[in-house]
């Protein structure tokens, strides 16, 4: 079973691809949530070299991430958050959950400072690998988005569920996706959302789930990372409402600065 993470959710079921007007409910923190791609498919191998399954110490996936270098890989807050280096390995080159790759023991978790468990703002932090990763064709590092990137193409990807409280897939599954500008999002979510996060949203029936947290969200045209895996909204996954994410440009210094510490 795997653990299960906290991302921030309201509910009220919606349908369609229409983006959905601000309810009238307060928010509040699910702590039994832990995503997975929804609506997507099999992933084709060695198609996403970047992506790392974050695994407890009876090697239970509880997050994904992304390769930064050879040392250091990029998650959420909210996945590491709390937990010990012992309790915290990364497995990199493989799409199966159940087999293949090579894991790496952690030295070192970072969260942002300003991490908000309550509104799950600045939800990005770093681990450091105790030995460094090889690279191979099945292993490498991802590229960062820099720039304010608006509605654009995009690829989410991961070992979440692939409905509600479903089963998990061993295999990677990865989603044709679309971001939406900062206004459309909000359209949704109000000021729960700022500019140093953005969304996506397909259609109903499509989006990240339980165990996609931590994940990348990367754009179609140039493979570069653009957001975080952060929170959904409650009432269930890809209920056609916007998916949110760390936005990776507005943490670069930050990114910078941690894995240089």
């Amino acid at each position: 079973m795997l653990k299960f993470l906290a991302l921030l959710v309201l509910a009220v079921a919606v349908t369609g691809s229409a983006i959905p007007a601000v309810p009238n409910v307060d928010p509040r923190i699910d702590e039994n949530a832990d995503w997975r791609v929804v609506g997507g498919s099999n992933a084709p191998a060695g198609a996403y070299p970047f992506i790392v399954s974050l695994r407890s110490s009876g090697n239970a996936h509880f997050c994904g991430g992304s390769i930064l270098n050879t040392q250091w890989i990029l998650t959420a807050a909210h996945c590491i958050i709390g937990r010990s280096l012992a309790n915290t390995n990364v497995l990199a080159g493989t799409n199966t959950l159940n087999s293949g790759g090579v894991t790496r023991t952690s030295n070192r978790l970072i969260i942002h400072a300003n991490y908000n468990s309550n509104t799950i703002a600045n939800d990005v932090g770093v681990i450091r690998v105790t030995n460094a990763l090889v690279y191979t064709n099945v292993i490498s590092q991802i590229s960062l988005n820099t720039g304010n990137t608006g509605a654009v193409a995009a690829i989410l990807m991961g070992w979440g569920r692939t409905v509600t409280n479903g089963a998990i897939p061993n295999n990677l599954q990865h989603l044709a996706t679309n971001t939406i500008t900062h206004a459309n999002c909000q359209s949704s979510w109000g000021n729960m959302v700022s500019t140093m996060q953005i969304c996506a949203v397909t259609r109903s029936g499509q989006g990240a789930c339980q165990g996609d947290s931590g994940g990348p969200l990367v754009q179609n045209s140039n493979r570069a990372q653009l957001g975080i895996v952060s929170f959904i909204r409650a009432g269930g996954c890809a209920i056609g409402w916007p998916d949110v994410y760390a936005r990776v440009s507005s943490y670069i210094s930050w990114i910078q600065n941690a894995v240089n510490s």
